[in-house]
């Protein structure tokens, strides 16, 4: 993530101008990066209710209400988790290079400070919301079968064990990925693929639905999950070019490359499904712009237009291959999350190392097509490392967390549905 991210937060204050410093040293707060980034954390905040009504509308109407408790609730969850130890661990004082101190737990020392030119509260917020998202993102692995209890604790320990550290290693000053030079810009590998590749042991530790692969169901409210999906490509522009920290050039080209991505991935998903399956679908096209969205996210400030082009026809093929597979293996993640977001971000963040160019953002580095093949290498370690450590510690949260309350509902309550057998409620008064 970010334009200062390969710099380290420590070094933002060399990308301000010697007219924007204060009396006494500081850089002084802009006025404009701060509305910019307080309106980009709304934007990032809009795609978790987004999220919600995406996944949401492909379940069957019996769990759509408890599809949405798992989505929403990590808006409260992992907000109070992020104020009270998460930011700290992800961008308190490094130690190794590996995690964060305590000196920011209940964001002591944040109010009133400066992370650049914007107040180190916006900055806090605006992380926060990535937070939120990525462990919401991994429950399409396990809806219509999750206990909810089994959700909160699951989701608290993946977020603090998991999340925090690989934010701290890519994002925060001193993380060894960062120091190596590794480029991620808005969370390909920090957001999405630790989240792909955790949603992808949650369904094989979890199982399949019960009726599944001979059973398969349609999603029940499609209008939902198109309506959801536009929210999500809506709310993505404060995703990546939020993810400047300034409104600025480098905030602009994330914006444009973002939207170039989403677009070509949503066409080149319609096409491949049209060839493949004989008609174009609303489905396909949702499905294609949310692939193309996660590939192009950690590459989306440091490669022009054209590339974006590439990486998004190249997600939208590559991510539906994926979901083929999962067809023929008959594992069950229900709503791809694996397929789409743990292989559309291992994928943009392999490209961010073919395609990078300083001559766009000279905080980056060139990629291979740039001369530089040192930078794909790299890439692919991060994608070695944080996929290998996803997966390890993912599985070992499962096993504490069935032992303490057991991960799946009862197969009367499964036939029943979530929302009923876990809330009491019903998504539809018909």
């Amino acid at each position: 993530m970010r334009q200062a991210a390969k710099l380290g937060l420590g070094a933002l204050a060399l990308l301000v101008p010697a007219s924007a410093w204060a009396d006494g040293g500081k850089p002084a707060i802009d006025s404009g990066d701060t509305a910019w980034m307080l309106i980009s954390a709304a934007f990032v905040l809009l795609m978790t209710p987004g999220l919600a009504l995406f996944y949401g509308g492909m379940v069957r109407k019996k769990n759509v209400l408890s599809t949405f408790m798992f989505v929403h609730f990590a808006l409260a969850l992992i907000s109070v988790q992020w104020v009270v130890i998460g930011y700290s661990l992800a961008f308190g004082a490094d130690h190794a290079g590996l995690i964060g101190g305590l000196e920011y737990a209940f964001l002591n020392g944040v109010t009133g400070d400066a992370k650049g030119t914007i107040p180190h509260l916006a900055f806090m917020a605006f992380q926060m919301k990535f937070a939120i998202i990525t462990p919401a993102l991994i429950a399409g692995a396990f809806v219509e079968r999750f206990k909810f209890s089994a959700y909160l604790i699951f989701t608290l320990l993946w977020t603090t064990l998991v999340y925090d550290p690989v934010a701290h290693w890519a994002w925060a000053d001193g993380g060894w990925l960062a120091k190596r030079g590794v480029l991620d810009f808005a969370g390909g590998t920090v957001v999405h693929l630790t989240a792909g590749i955790s949603a992808l042991v949650c369904a094989l530790v979890v199982g399949r639905r019960t009726g599944y692969p001979k059973q398969k169901w349609p999603p029940h409210n499609l209008t939902m999950t198109i309506t959801g999906g536009g929210l999500l490509w809506f709310g993505w522009f404060g995703f990546n070019a939020g993810s400047a920290l300034s409104a600025n050039g480098i905030a602009a080209l994330a914006f444009v490359t973002t939207h170039v991505a989403a677009a070509t991935a949503a066409a080149g998903w319609v096409a491949v499904e049209w060839i493949h399956r004989g008609k174009p679908t609303m489905l396909g096209f949702v499905s294609g712009l949310v692939a193309g969205l996660v590939a192009i996210t950690p590459a989306c400030g440091f490669v022009g237009p054209g590339a974006s082009i590439a990486i998004g026809l190249a997600s939208s093929v590559v991510c539906y291959l994926a979901v083929q597979v999962k067809e023929k293996l008959h594992y069950d993640d229900s709503l791809d999350a694996f397929g789409v977001h743990g292989v559309g971000g291992l994928l943009g963040a392999l490209l961010t190392g073919v395609f990078a160019s300083k001559l766009l953002n000279p905080s980056g580095a060139d990629g291979l097509l740039h001369g530089n093949p040192m930078q794909l290498a790299n890439q692919a370690l991060a994608v070695v490392v944080v996929g290998g450590f996803s997966a390890m510690m993912t599985f070992l949260i499962l096993k504490v967390t069935d032992l303490i309350v057991g991960l799946r509902v009862t197969p009367e309550q499964e036939l029943v549905g979530l929302d009923e057998s876990q809330h009491g409620e019903s998504g539809y008064a018909l």
